[in-house]
């Protein structure tokens, strides 16, 4: 598990001035789940989403989304909390058809 701090000029805009709404939270964790046999692929997996399940109850909530895997669009609007609704209304602006959804997507309001 790698931790990173969540300081400096992380911490001079508020949360709502940008996409990123953990300013306050102190640390950005990320847990990964590397191996270099893929028979071994599942074990690891298993062992980090434990391992995340763990620690979870501890966090904000949320997550830096540039850690994230596969979670799924709650754990995406988690991540993003007073922030999500705007970015959709952004994204409904500037991407109507959603062109841009190879990430943690947030689709275009009133979709």
């Amino acid at each position: 598990m790698h931790l990173y701090p969540i300081s400096g000029a992380a911490q001079r805009v508020g949360p709502e001035q940008t996409a990123f709404a953990y300013r306050s939270g102190g640390w950005a964790g990320d847990i990964a789940g590397i191996v270099p046999d893929p028979a071994n692929a599942q074990a690891i997996a298993d062992w980090a989403r434990a391992y995340w399940e763990e620690l979870h109850p501890t966090s904000a909530g949320g997550a830096y989304v540039n850690f994230m895997m596969d979670e799924g669009q709650d754990r995406i609007r988690a991540s993003y909390r007073d922030n999500y609704d705007r970015l959709a209304r952004i994204k409904a602006k500037y991407d109507p058809d959603n062109v841009f959804h190879n990430n943690q997507n947030i689709p275009p309001a009133g979709t």
